[in-house]
This record gives C-alpha cells, sequence and structure tokens, in this order.
C-alpha cells in the first residue's frame, strides 16, 4: 500500500502543472483549480492503490478535480455566475479519457497560466515561486529550500502573489503578439530556473527531476513557435537542449559527475544536433544576447569529443562576451573556471578571490579543486567541507565527500 500511494504521488506531482492550468483556464480561479487538485488527489489515494493507476491519470485527475470544483460552486451561493460559465464549458467526458482535445500552442493552458504567473504587477521572486508552485508541482517546502527561505516565508509569499493576480485582475491569457517581447525576459529566466531546479534539483530526494527539464523545454518550444524571429528564445531552446543532452551522463552511482569526466558516448546526440542548429541560427541573426552566449558555450562543450579537445580559449572569448552584457559574479566564477583551463589553476584562483560569493556552494566547490590542482590540499579541505555544507544537492554532496576524501 505504501508503494502505491508513492506511484499516486509521482503520478500526480507529473501531472501537477497540467492540471493547475486546465482547472484555472476553466475556472479563473487558482486558488480554486489548486483545492479541486488536492481533492482530486485524495480521492486517487483511495482508489488507485486497489485499482491501478487509469491509462490517462492525468484525464482522471481534470474530470475528478473539474467534478470536484462544480461540486463547491454549487454549495457557494455567491458564485451562481462562476456555477452558469463552467456547467457551460464542462462536459461529462470519462476518467480515462483525455478532458479536451489537442489545443495549438498559443491555446496551450499552461503557456497561459505561465504568463498569469510571470507578470510584470508580481515581484521577481514571486514570479519563480508562483511558477515553480504551479507549473512545476514543486513543493512549498521544497521552494523554500531553493530560496533559502523559512517555508512559513515562502508560503505567505506565494499567498500575495495569487491575491495579487485576483486583485489586480491579471488575464489568464498569453499577451498580445505586441507585448509579447516586453514580457519574454521574465518567462525565459523562470523557465531557465525551472529547469535548473530539474537539473540539479535542491533537497534530499533524486537528484534530477527529469519532468521539471521536460516542462521547461516542451514550454521553450512553444515559445518558440510563438516568437521565431526572437533570437533570444532560440537562444534559450538551445541551452536547454545542450545541457539535457548530458543529463544521463551527469549522476552514477549517486554521485555527480562533473562535465570533463562524463562518458559523452551516452549523451543524447540529437539534442546535441537541434541544440548546435539553434546556436547557428542565432549567430545568423547577430543579435547576441544572454541565453544565446550560454548555448554557444554550451555547443563548444559539446562538440568536443573529449574533454581534452575543448576549446577553451573559445569558452573564454564566449564568457568575456557574456561578461559585458552580464557583469555578475556568477558569470565571473563560470568563466574562472574556463580561465584555470588556459592560464592555469593560479590565475583562476586569484580571479575567484576576488568575488563576492563566499557561502555559495559552486565558489566553494571551484575553489577547492584549484586549491588541489595547486598542492594545497589542507585549504582544499576546508573548501569542500564549505561547498557540502553549503550544497542543497545529494549527488553534488557524495561527489564532493569523495573529492575530499581523496587528499592526501
Amino acid at each position: 500500500m505504501h508503494s502505491g500511494k508513492e506511484a499516486v504521488e509521482r503520478v500526480f506531482r507529473q501531472e501537477y502543472g497540467r492540471l493547475i492550468a486546465s482547472l484555472a483556464r476553466r475556472f479563473g480561479d487558482i486558488d480554486m483549480a489548486e483545492e479541486a487538485a488536492s481533492e482530486a488527489l485524495v480521492i486517487a489515494l483511495e482508489k488507485w492503490p486497489e485499482s491501478g493507476v487509469p491509462a490517462n491519470p492525468g484525464g482522471w485527475l481534470t474530470t475528478t478535480a473539474t467534478h470536484r470544483a462544480i461540486d463547491r460552486i454549487r454549495r457557494e451561493n455567491q458564485r451562481e455566475a462562476k456555477h452558469r460559465a463552467a456547467l457551460t464549458s464542462h462536459d461529462e467526458t470519462p476518467h480515462d479519457e483525455t478532458p479536451h482535445g489537442h489545443v495549438g500552442p498559443v491555446e496551450d493552458d499552461r503557456l497561459r497560466l505561465l504568463f498569469t504567473c510571470c507578470h510584470p504587477a508580481l515581484a521577481p521572486a514571486a514570479r519563480i515561486a508562483l511558477t515553480l508552485r504551479l507549473i512545476g508541482g514543486l513543493s512549498v517546502a521544497e521552494i523554500a529550500r531553493a530560496f533559502l527561505v523559512p517555508e512559513t516565508t515562502m508560503a505567505q509569499r506565494i499567498t500575495r502573489a495569487k491575491k495579487k493576480i485576483a486583485a489586480a485582475k491579471v488575464p489568464y491569457r498569453v499577451p498580445e503578439h505586441t507585448d509579447l517581447p516586453d514580457r519574454l525576459g521574465g518567462v525565459l529566466a523562470v523557465l531557465f530556473l525551472v529547469f535548473n531546479e530539474g537539473y540539479l534539483a535542491t533537497g534530499d530526494g533524486e537528484p534530477t527531476r527529469a519532468e521539471l527539464t521536460g516542462e521547461a523545454i516542451r514550454l521553450a518550444r512553444i515559445l518558440r513557435q510563438l516568437l521565431p524571429e526572437e533570437p533570444e528564445v532560440a537562444g534559450l531552446l538551445g541551452l536547454l537542449l545542450l545541457t539535457e543532452a548530458r543529463r544521463s551522463a551527469r549522476v552514477r552511482n549517486g554521485q555527480l559527475v562533473p562535465l570533463g569526466e562524463q562518458d559523452r558516448t551516452s549523451w543524447d546526440r540529437d539534442l546535441i544536433d537541434e541544440g548546435h542548429d539553434l546556436v547557428r541560427g542565432c549567430i545568423a541573426i547577430n543579435r547576441p544576447g544572454r541565453y544565446q552566449i550560454l548555448a554557444a558555450i554550451n555547443a563548444v562543450h559539446t562538440d568536443a569529443p573529449t574533454s581534452s579537445n575543448t576549446d577553451w580559449s573559445q569558452v573564454v572569448a564566449l564568457y568575456d562576451q557574456l561578461t559585458r552584457l552580464d557583469p555578475s559574479p556568477i558569470v565571473a566564477l563560470n568563466r574562472a573556471v574556463a580561465i584555470a583551463e588556459v592560464d592555469g589553476p593560479m590565475v583562476a584562483l586569484a580571479l575567484l578571490d576576488r568575488l563576492p560569493l563566499q557561502g555559495y556552494h559552486a565558489w566553494h566547490a571551484t575553489r577547492a579543486d584549484l586549491l588541489r590542482r595547486l598542492g594545497r590540499s589542507a585549504e582544499a579541505h576546508d573548501e569542500y567541507q564549505a561547498a557540502i555544507s553549503a550544497t542543497q544537492n545529494c549527488a553534488e554532496r557524495a561527489y564532493l565527500n569523495i573529492k575530499r576524501g581523496e587528499l592526501p
């Protein structure tokens, strides 16, 4: 029974974003969508462990949640207008069938919900949190860990964001085509962060979450269809594809595998070829942006048959270009990693020590590796320990523990 419950919860998590988006479109109320989804989960937990997961669990959940929402509206006399609208749009689709037909990219429910979550009326942190909750299906506790804030703080942040959407009457739709470019930056940033949460997950669960990386890629593809002339959309999609292509090689025996040590024969060549095509298209347009440059950096890495064949000088040149667009400490950290391969660990360490990133796990892990290469084992040991304490990913902790143990 316990394993049956886990299977139900896993399916529910995979279907959560689609379920919430469908209910929010139908009823125009995010809170109601979440409540109905939760009630559908309770029913699934009662039935599925005995009867088995339906052939189309998403359809079952959507139909069940829709019935629960309509029952709730019927009980609330003050919502008679919503009752009529819901009954008009509702059909009696069997539980094991898809509750609605295929829709085109502009009509995609999750894309509508994504633009709602990323509305400029919301603070950037609220946009990301709301998207991770409603589209990605992360729990409030998981989002709180990702933001390094207490769970109660994150719960309040998400609640305030939903109330602001309701109070500001934020439309549940994809913006008009003329408004899309102004709204795009926030959406791209959120998709990138959703992907990263799946690629290197926080918490002590699975080190990667394919449903999140897959969802970010799916939505990026839809954006690409919406804005085929926008190179930053192509750049983000290329970046996600080239990164996703390496995911199967990223964790081995519960341990993170660094890029230089990965089995490149296990990389997904179809994703790599598609990513390279997108990068070439961006270069032809010649309107560089942050995601295009990051995609180009990943193209250099995935073009090399082995780590030793990587064109590190080109990687440094691309980071130099990125620094002019985004002079952030994180970009400088990654540039220092490339510099270490071109000019040596001593030069890179000097660059690293000027960055205000103390407490950030990647800064400590990079510094530990550079100190190890310089033979400064005692200092490297302390940096590995700091990185282990700061990281939120179990596979990364396992790798760092091994590297620390290998020190003389």
